[in-house]
């Protein structure tokens, strides 16, 4: 079995696949203060949780956006899992091209969605990540990492609006009925959720036009499936976008 990590600055995934089938995931809070123990103890619960052993586990794969605790966590792999983990970063074979200025600015984590999309996918791909973050980036059907955008994520921008203002609170991000809203809470909730969307839509458009190429859009993160929900602009969700893209780096490594 395989063991698949993403540190990301909001949250931990972890996934664990039977040859090509995901058989498990979990997800906890990214924290700056915790032990290789910490980690460690939460990884060895969540495999027992699937009936798994330690022992099952043949190798892990991790990429991570959050340098501060990688010295922890990849100690926690050693210690409990007994395996030396395998890190996305320069110089691992991913099977696409970084055609950018400097190919090493490029986040572990927006690599593994490029690969996860073109060897899934195929064809001249646009991913957007919905994460703490949002990232698009442009793949097009030779494998070639070509360059994208980032923006604010939406939970970012709900609290700067929160933060940012005297009397305006903290809101769940959430779709309202209506854009036409008689109160404060309903009325941020439909400017940052509708103002997302439409933000969405311009730059998948300006994607297009840029790239003069009908690319095909593909959508992952923690808010990529309500975003996608609401819009005809996104073609395909992927949940386990990330996921995929560290299996195939993993197999790459074989070859």
């Amino acid at each position: 079995m395989l063991l698949v990590i993403d540190i990301g600055n909001t949250n931990i995934t972890i996934g664990i696949y039977k040859q090509e089938e995901l058989v498990a995931n979990y997800r906890l809070t990214t924290w700056f203060k915790r032990t290789s123990d910490e980690y460690g103890f939460m990884i060895i619960n969540f495999l027992n949780n699937s009936n798994i052993e330690a022992s099952d586990i043949k190798d892990v794969i991790v990429s991570s956006v959050v340098p501060k605790i990688m010295h922890s966590f990849t100690n926690s792999i050693r210690k409990y899992i007994h395996k030396e983990p395998i890190i996305v970063g320069p110089g691992i074979k991913t099977g696409i091209s970084i055609k950018i200025d400097n190919p090493r600015e490029v986040g572990a984590d927006r690599i593994v969605d490029a690969v996860g999309a073109h060897y899934v996918y195929g064809g001249d791909i646009l991913v957007i990540d919905f994460g703490t973050a949002t990232t698009f980036e442009y793949i097009n059907a030779k494998g070639e990492y070509l360059g994208g955008c980032i923006c604010a994520g939406m939970e970012i921008t709900t609290q700067a609006l929160s933060n940012g203002t005297a009397k305006l609170p903290e809101v769940e991000i959430k779709p309202t009925p209506h854009i036409l809203c008689s109160n404060t809470i309903q009325g941020m909730q439909a400017g940052i959720f509708y103002g997302y969307v439409g933000q969405t839509e311009y730059i998948i458009n300006k994607f297009k036009e840029e790239a003069k190429k009908d690319l095909k859009i593909i959508a992952t993160g923690g808010l990529g499936r309500i975003i996608s929900e609401h819009t005809s602009s996104i073609d395909i969700y992927d949940a386990d976008l990330t996921f995929k893209g560290l299996r195939l780096i993993y197999e790459k490594q074989s070859k």
